[in-house]
């Protein structure tokens, strides 16, 4: 209730409060009472069972919304299932412009909507700092059954250093998924002589791999009269790889050395693994040109047919992919034309111990509820529905009877849903809600075995499910050495950054070095570098920084 005005003040005032003590704060759209102690402005029921909101909790409100990955209006069917079945709409923030930009503005100015989609990190952990979000472990012990039953111990891994949650995330949970490969054309492949492990899911050993580029090499010195090249690399993308070579030896993002946390630089493996791209390169196997081609550039290279090999994750070669097969001369063969991601062993590396699947178990994004919000308890209410099962199923596959139905207890797809987005992935997503927003979505399967990830999971295309054959088992959680190096803003912060550039610096140069011994030359002069740079304080930081993290996860 709200009284205007100071005449009526004096009558009403002991009503006024004894109507607050019993309704609490719950006051819809209209709520204006600030948070309680414990962070629950609102007392009435908690969800049921299924994970709908209860009607005591059907009461229309409003939250204000900040994604900073999707700006679209809250009014698709999905969406609208969503309110439907919470009571819950959302004033979805546009987030125009550089989003990063955008939050530091919003904090820096205390103009914080309700609820927020923040990138884990540096700004996430800004916000934290700054108190602009609401700790949630009292409102999850109150109202978030189904968001313990989802997250269960991941709560403990997203902890601040002060105990307390402030965030949930989404695509959390570790997942056998693979990353990294060596992309490599599968007609190509038969027509080498690679013989089964074309698709039996046996690894090729370093050797195997190097023969099949020189026999490349030797069998296509052009193509369509343009200079072929076995392999080349996406020069804006280094992180993929680097990913890729460093999955071959099985590093890890850190070398640990004597119960200290050092740079993947001083890994004996990564030297090796210098030696090794080296060598590729100057037997002529690689582009030249690898180091300053352009995503288009490279994606026009790998849809020429001139090259046989790339380094990069299976799904960033989609456009090359649909090329070639439209180019393929048998069309009952053009899913062979493909590139198709494979495992090679490093020697001396355990097959069974690579590294071609680096995964944070911790998520990409967290959903906190900002200390504007008036009405927190409705809000993780809400929040406990899209994490519950019945939520994630709503988000990702779309409204039961309409685009998917329950058959013999499992959730089966109907396939208007694929139809339409192999037709046109973003305006069907757009139009129908699937798959539009990932808040608080978990990777896996629900507990009929279907996925959670209808359309990235569910029904596999031919690179997709030999991806998994061949590399799912490389996958590895990374959450322990996540955003271990120094907060932001800091003189450290600065160091890292400069070792960091000295490290992009070196790379190509390495790699395209005249010889091993210049190498090994540019190898040695990068550490000098690093070092006066300050790595030795950083890799003191990611120690510190380390065993912090696993005192807080026991």
């Amino acid at each position: 209730m709200r009284v205007k005005g100071h005449y009526y003040l004096a009558v009403v005032m002991i009503v006024v409060l004894s109507l607050l003590a019993a309704c609490g704060s719950n006051k819809g759209s209209d709520a204006s009472s600030s948070p309680s102690e414990s962070g629950a402005a609102s007392q009435s029921a908690a969800p049921s069972e299924s994970g709908s909101a209860s009607p005591a909790d059907d009461k229309p409100i409003t939250f204000t919304f900040f994604d900073k990955n999707v700006g679209d209006a809250f009014n698709n069917p999905v969406a609208q299932e969503i309110t439907k079945r919470t009571g819950v709409s959302l004033e979805i923030q546009q987030p125009t412009g550089n989003p990063s930009e955008k939050l530091n503005l919003m904090l820096a100015s205390n103009d914080l909507p309700d609820l927020m989609s923040i990138g884990r990190g540096d700004i996430l952990d800004k916000y934290i700092a700054a108190g602009a979000l609401l700790p949630l472990n009292d409102l999850i012990d109150q109202y978030g059954p189904h968001i313990k039953e989802m997250y269960g111990d991941m709560l403990n891994k997203t902890r601040s250093a002060d105990g307390k949650n402030y965030y949930l995330a989404n695509w959390y949970g570790l997942e056998q998924y693979p990353i990294f490969g060596f992309l490599m054309r599968m007609n190509v492949l038969e027509e080498l002589g690679a013989g089964d492990k074309i698709n039996n899911g046996q690894p090729f050993t370093q050797q195997e791999f190097v023969d099949l580029l020189k026999k490349y090499q030797e069998k296509y010195p052009t193509v369509n009269g343009k200079k072929a090249y076995p392999f080349t690399f996406n020069g804006e993308n280094i992180g993929a790889v680097k990913g890729t070579f460093k999955g071959m030896y099985g590093m890890m993002p850190y070398y640990e050395n004597n119960g200290q946390l050092q740079s993947e630089v001083k890994d004996p493996k990564f030297i090796e693994m210098i030696k090794f791209m080296n060598s590729l390169y100057t037997q002529g196997f690689i582009d030249p040109e690898w180091a300053t081609n352009k995503t288009q550039q490279y994606e026009q290279k790998l849809s020429s047919g001139a090259i046989f090999a790339t380094a990069d994750a299976f799904w960033n070669v989609g456009n090359p992919n649909t090329a070639l097969k439209q180019a393929a001369a048998d069309q009952a063969k053009k899913d062979a034309a493909q590139f198709y991601p494979y495992k090679v062993v490093a020697d001396g590396a355990d097959a069974s111990k690579l590294t071609y699947g680096p995964k944070s178990s911790l998520g990409w994004d967290g959903i906190g509820i900002s200390k504007s919000n008036k009405d927190p308890a409705r809000a993780i209410r809400f929040l406990d529905f899209l994490a519950s099962e019945e939520g994630q199923y709503l988000m990702m596959w779309g409204i039961e009877g309409v685009h998917w139905d329950m058959k013999d207890g499992k959730h089966v797809p109907r396939q208007e849903v694929f139809d339409g987005f192999d037709k046109d992935w973003a305006g069907y997503s757009t139009k129908t809600g699937i798959r539009k927003w990932t808040w608080a979505v978990k990777n896996g399967p629900g507990t009929d075995g279907t996925p959670y990830d209808l359309i990235g999971r569910y029904r596999q295309d031919p690179v997709s499910s030999l991806a998994i054959k061949n590399l799912a088992d490389t996958s590895f959680d990374t959450a322990p050495y996540d955003n271990l190096g120094p907060s932001g803003g800091t003189p450290e912060a600065i160091m890292q950054q400069k070792v960091t550039e000295i490290g992009d610096k070196y790379f190509p140069r390495m790699v395209m070095a005249p010889s091993e011994a210049d190498a090994v030359k540019l190898y040695d002069k990068m550490l000098q570098e690093m070092e006066t740079a300050g790595l030795s304080k950083l890799e003191k930081i990611y120690t510190d920084n380390y065993a912090k993290r696993m005192e807080l996860w026991k």
